[in-house]
């Protein structure tokens, strides 16, 4: 029986290729990486051992092809000292191909490539543009990367389509130029770690981002995009003062959820810009912000809910939304069921004429700021259809210093009903008529965010979550 079954195994063995039955021992050279990724075919897998491998152009995978590193800590792939890119296209044409050095890149992925996977290793500069630059790829699968020391950005792609982007690190992966790394010389536009142009049907998640270097650029943004659709950013921890940057373009149904953002959300539009059919552009909850200056308006179809802010009192310079444009803007948006400790100038102030904004179940205390500030928690501009605006079932204390609810006379033709307020100065003012409704957020306020949900939020408090991953 024991010779049958050898014999058997030797008869199918004998039909497959001999190369088939061997696993090829993992590059261990720059040169063999090179030639094995630059020479591969389709749909390989280029195992790269542990070391460091110093490249003098860029990797340019194949489709379908996998690049695995042997881990962050192992594989490091960085440039020669020689390879230094011209710093003359930087800050790059953001929108544009034209004049962008693709070049520049630890990693150069082919026009249109899909199906490409890169995982389990280090993408280091320090004169290198970035770490990856990709156009048109679709399927792209980014995790479990150390991306670190990078001129501009980390990743830079356009019209990314159905890319995941997790478990990676950003460190000093980019930033604000400088011409010549001279202080005081304004470089432009900032990049960012992850800094995508038409991203759809994308998710990125549980990554890291992290700044060092607080010389070498004024701006650091974590997630940068020009037009998300159908997006997701969740779980990420993303402790740079630009957290995530969205602006300008046409958004759809791009969720942000359950990260840890010691930054600023950017996502102002013209005009607020176009509702998509879904009726929504940005969701925005189960966050947990740290920065005053938190989310940056305006934008129609918004939904935030759900979060915790809870801001330093030494650090007041923010309203927790801005607007700083001037077009009217029509609205809808909803701010609701969070938790807000501390707001520095206040909680909502929009320079331009915005409608249709409702507010209600949210929970607000103010305590005495270091500056200390005394304007009213919500200021809109005295051209709203304040017949839209809704402020309604919120509690909202006053601790220390009393603050007025409302910046402006116009402002008192808002809509105001059933909000419980403590030591509030306008309260005479008002006219706030009590219902049975339930004031404040309609549940408890728990939820996990951060890498992995590494941070509990349970109503005003945070801790570390025992059971994440690190």
């Amino acid at each position: 029986m024991l010779a049958r079954t050898l014999l058997s195994i030797v008869i199918v063995a004998g039909t497959l290729p001999f190369a088939s039955l061997c696993l090829a021992a993992p590059v261990s050279t720059a040169e063999a990486l090179v030639a094995a990724v630059n020479g591969g075919a389709e749909g390989e897998t280029v195992e790269v051992g542990p070391g460091t491998f110093e490249l003098s152009a860029p990797l340019e995978p194949k489709p379908g092809m996998t690049i695995q590193g042997a881990g962050k800590d192992k594989t490091i792939i960085t440039g020669v000292a020689s390879w230094k890119p011209s710093t003359k296209s930087l800050p790059d044409p953001e929108m544009k191909t034209q004049g962008l050095d693709s070049q520049a890149y630890l990693v150069r992925l082919p026009d249109k490539a899909a199906g490409i996977t890169i995982t389990g290793m280090t993408l280091r500069g320090p004169h290198v543009h970035g770490a990856i630059y990709g156009f048109g790829n679709v399927d792209l699968h980014l995790h479990d990367l150390r991306i670190a020391d990078t001129l501009w950005c980390g990743i830079r792609t356009f019209a990314m389509q159905k890319a995941k982007i997790h478990d990676c690190e950003f460190i000093d992966a980019g930033g604000r130029w400088k011409r010549g790394g001279e202080p005081g010389i304004d470089g432009g536009i900032t990049g960012g770690a992850i800094f995508a142009i038409w991203m759809k049907e994308s998710e990125i998640a549980h990554n890291r981002f992290t700044r060092t270097q607080p010389s070498k650029a004024d701006e650091f943004y974590g997630i940068k995009c020009r037009q998300g659709k159908q997006s997701r950013i969740h779980h990420n921890t993303i402790e740079v003062n630009f957290s995530i940057e969205l602006p300008f373009e046409n958004d759809e149904d791009v969720e942000i959820d359950h990260n840890i953002c010691h930054g600023t959300i950017s996502i102002p539009k013209h005009a607020g810009g176009p509702v998509p059919e879904s009726g929504r552009t940005f969701h925005i909850h189960h966050n947990y912000f740290r920065d005053s200056y938190s989310i940056e308006f305006v934008r129609n179809g918004v939904e935030i809910d759900h979060n915790l802010f809870d801001f330093d009192l030494q650090k007041d310079h923010g309203n927790l939304i801005s607007g700083f444009g001037k077009a009217p803007a029509a609205g809808p948006a909803s701010f609701h069921n969070n938790l807000v400790s501390n707001p520095g100038r206040g909680v909502i102030w929009i320079n331009e004429p915005y409608s249709n904004f409702a507010i209600h179940n949210n929970h607000i205390i103010t305590r005495t700021t270091t500056t200390p500030r005394r304007d009213g928690l919500f200021g809109f501009h005295s051209e709203c259809d304040f017949e839209t605006i809704t402020i309604r079932d919120n509690i909202i204390e006053c601790q220390g210093e009393p603050r007025p609810l409302l910046r402006s006379k116009e402002s008192y033709q808002i809509t105001l009903q059933n909000n419980q307020l403590t030591n509030v100065a306008d309260i005479d003012q008002l006219d706030n008529p009590q219902t049975n409704d339930k004031a404040g957020p309609t549940q408890p306020l728990k939820f996990e965010c951060g890498v992995h949900g590494e941070l509990t939020v349970d109503q005003w408090q945070t801790s570390p979550t025992k059971t994440a991953r690190r």
